[in-house]
């Protein structure tokens, strides 16, 4: 057992370091085989017929986006309750979102306030971006369902979802494309910067693949204005490794979770994520919520116990993001979650030792009379 218990560390191994170090030594550092290996693998593992290998989960939807037609003036519904990444290329393609509240139970898009914003919007949506978040997959049958009646395109952000599902249907494949990140504190990473676009849609992905290369044909030709958002070879090497790793790394979050829930489920003052039927939850975080946040995090801290919080400002409420639309709307559930989340340590290198010991500081912090004031 560590000192002190981070709330995330990757894992990247020997063998890991050797398949980077031996596409080093290859010569082939860009567009090669190891990026085209790693995009079939992906692909097969989320169940498409396409992937895209990119430089950042970002650029996966910010050529998402732009293939699927977004581009000035259109409306696209984001939910507020997310990471910046989420509204940031929307904003850059001249887009407008439109922001959505969330499930307070799930985090996640609510297809209920979508709909609401969806009439209520002064442009008909070109795109809604459901984001998966914490690795629950959003309610995308019913949001499908809002998209279809404005004949709008469903972009998944699945970048903390890698392996998550509805049905037996992974992220990725439930909308018209799916979006992924591999930054390192991912389910899975490829030890730097790095992202996937996935689709069955063999139009959009031949349109993201000339995107990623300056705007390139196979013939050579500049056929689209686009830059360079490449994976290289060396990252795709890694990020092979990582896919194979996936599953079990899953497994061991799910397991992390299930001894969370034992053991705080009775812990007043403690409110737990909730876990929806036919959904497999892949855990990128475990994130409760407390009345007395920054007490509880002093506490932990003082115990050795490592938090965070995702995310103390709403997509909406940053500046950069207000000084871009017309008017900030109030979004009641997000606007409370905020201010009552927090990220316990998760990451499949817990030992059950470490779990049960953050287990123990919260049971601790909570059962000291001064609990009371603070809650």
């Amino acid at each position: 057992m560590s000192d002190q218990i981070p709330v995330a560390r990757p894992t990247v191994d020997d063998e890991m370091v050797e398949r980077a170090a031996a596409a080093l030594r290859s010569g082939r550092h860009v567009k090669g085989p190891r990026v085209e290996g790693f995009e079939s693998e992906f692909a097969d593992f989320c169940g498409v017929e396409h992937a895209v290998a990119v430089s950042s989960g970002t650029s996966a939807l910010f050529l998402a986006l732009r293939a699927a037609g977004v581009g000035e003036g259109d409306a696209v519904a984001v939910p507020g309750h997310t990471f910046f990444a989420s509204v940031s290329p929307v904003l850059s393609l001249g887009a407008e979102p439109v922001f959505v509240d969330v499930d307070p139970e799930t985090y996640t898009m609510d297809p209920d306030a979508l709909a609401a914003a969806a009439e209520t919007a002064s442009d008909d949506l070109a795109a809604v971006l459901p984001v998966h978040l914490y690795g629950q997959p959003a309610e995308v049958g019913r949001i499908r369902d809002v998209a279809d009646e404005h004949g709008a395109a469903v972009v998944e952000d699945a970048c903390q979802a890698h392996g998550a599902a509805i049905d037996g249907e992974r992220a990725g494949s439930l909308g018209d494309v799916g979006c992924f990140s591999f930054y390192p504190t991912k389910n899975m990473t490829v030890a730097g910067d790095g992202g996937m676009l996935v689709t069955d849609d063999a139009d959009l992905a031949a349109t993201a693949r000339h995107l990623r290369n300056h705007g390139r044909d196979d013939s050579g030709d500049h056929v689209a204005l686009g830059l360079n958002h490449r994976m290289d070879e060396p990252r795709a090497a890694v990020g092979r490794e990582q896919l194979d790793r996936l599953p079990a790394w899953n497994d061991r979050r799910q397991e992390i979770a299930a001894i969370y829930r034992e053991r705080l489920g009775d812990v007043d003052g403690v409110t737990l994520p909730d876990e929806r039927e036919g959904v497999e939850h892949v855990y990128h975080l475990f994130v409760v919520q407390v009345d007395d946040r920054e007490a509880l995090r002093e506490s932990l801290a003082e115990r050795g116990v490592d938090t965070a919080v995702h995310y103390e400002t709403p997509a909406h409420r940053h500046e950069s993001v207000r000084s871009h639309v017309d008017a900030v709307p109030t979004l009641p559930e997000t606007e409370a979650l905020v201010d009552r989340i927090v990220s316990l340590p998760m990451f499949p290198g817990l030992d059950d030792e470490d779990v049960e010991r953050v287990c123990a500081a919260i049971r601790d912090h909570y059962a000291e009379p001064s609990a009371e004031v603070r809650r």
